[in-house]
């Protein structure tokens, strides 16, 4: 993968970056995605922030690589405090993430009155805690799609300002991903419904059958065979 072929996943979250946006991309590593977005003339601009010292130093030589200075800029920086009031950022991209550490660097922004128009989120953990934090901040999730990759699935939302309610399955499998059933968004629930088969198989084993935890995970797994079907 490289700013010239960026990996299914970082398509999906590059397919969600409105036209003209100007972009913060926080956890750039290497910057190919705000670099993408800019020599496929879709960005004006972007930032492209990184907390430790070499994946900062691996965005600079991207940057320099693909003659984007001018348009382009990587900052050392924790979370969003890579953004200044007067790079005018309206589109933050988080991706790659587990969703608690999402879900903390947004709320350090928020907590700062930063608030940006649209925020485009992929956490590789964890999805409800960012739809929760989403709901609870004034953002409507407006589009969500799931992306497989070898054997990992990743969820990908872009929202923006507004009101929602989201119900607790919302926050679990997600407002769109859960109407939509796609063939990945099965397979990937599947594949939880077969590691709670192996759950099951060794509380029997255990002869715990009948205890409060198998029922609680009978109940998940129920849940999901609904939402699926």
């Amino acid at each position: 993968m490289d700013s010239i072929h960026l990996s299914p996943r970082l398509a999906a979250v590059a397919s969600f970056v409105p036209k003209g946006a100007r972009l913060a991309d926080i956890g750039s590593d290497h910057a190919y995605l705000p670099a993408n977005l800019l020599i496929n003339n879709k960005i004006s601009f972007a930032i492209a922030g990184e907390v430790a010292k070499g994946p900062y130093e691996n965005a600079q030589h991207e940057i320099v690589r693909r003659a984007l200075t001018t348009q382009l800029e990587a900052r050392l920086a924790n979370g969003l405090a890579a953004i200044k009031d007067e790079d005018h950022i309206d589109t933050v991209t988080i991706a790659g993430m587990g969703g608690v550490l999402i879900t903390d660097i947004l709320e350090a922004g928020f907590s700062r009155a930063k608030r940006f128009e649209t925020l485009i989120l992929q956490p590789n953990t964890d999805e409800h805690i960012v739809r929760t934090w989403l709901n609870n901040h004034q953002y409507k999730i407006n589009d969500e799609v799931i992306e497989q990759e070898d054997n990992h699935f990743y969820e990908i939302m872009i929202a923006t300002k507004g009101t929602q309610s989201l119900s607790s399955l919302d926050k679990k499998f997600g407002p769109v991903l859960r109407k939509r059933k796609t063939s990945v968004f099965v397979a990937k629930w599947q594949k939880e419904l077969d590691r709670i088969d192996t759950i099951f198989e060794n509380l029997e084993f255990a002869g715990k059958a009948d205890s409060p935890i198998y029922q609680d995970w009978k109940k998940k797994y129920q849940q999901i065979q609904e939402v699926i079907k």
